[in-house]
């Protein structure tokens, strides 16, 4: 269990200097104030996370292990954007339409009003 923990933080540190590497390249070749960065980020690692997954569970025959170290360690550090369309596309397929309305609008819309809360109580304090 410990080598586990070891290694999904490895896998966690590479992914977030990948993020914050891709990230402030893009950013600066940009010049310009939109997040074009964090932007370049959150849709690679949807392209990313669903092209892994992809070949894990239809070519490769890798250890779960493997997968989870990747998936969980590398892509959750690198953006937890791709996991949460990940989860709103899994909803999708499995026709549950309501569900990934919420899951996408709900995260969407109080991501947003706990971030101006959090803002807000943050300077009161």
């Amino acid at each position: 269990m410990v080598q586990k923990i070891v290694l999904l933080g490895l896998a966690g540190a590479v992914g977030t200097l990948t993020r914050y590497g891709v990230s402030g390249v893009v950013q600066r070749m940009a010049g310009i104030s939109f997040p074009l960065g964090t932007f370049l980020v959150n849709l690679s690692g949807c392209l990313l996370f669903g092209l892994v997954f992809g070949l894990f569970e239809e070519r490769i025959g890798l250890p779960g292990e493997l997968r989870f170290l990747i998936l969980t360690g590398f892509m959750g550090a690198y953006t937890t954007f791709s996991s949460y369309m990940f989860e709103s596309v899994t909803l999708l397929q499995h026709g549950q339409w309501l569900a990934a309305a919420l899951n996408i609008i709900g995260q969407t819309v109080a991501g947003v009003a706990l971030t101006i809360a959090g803002l807000a109580l943050g300077k009161m304090l």
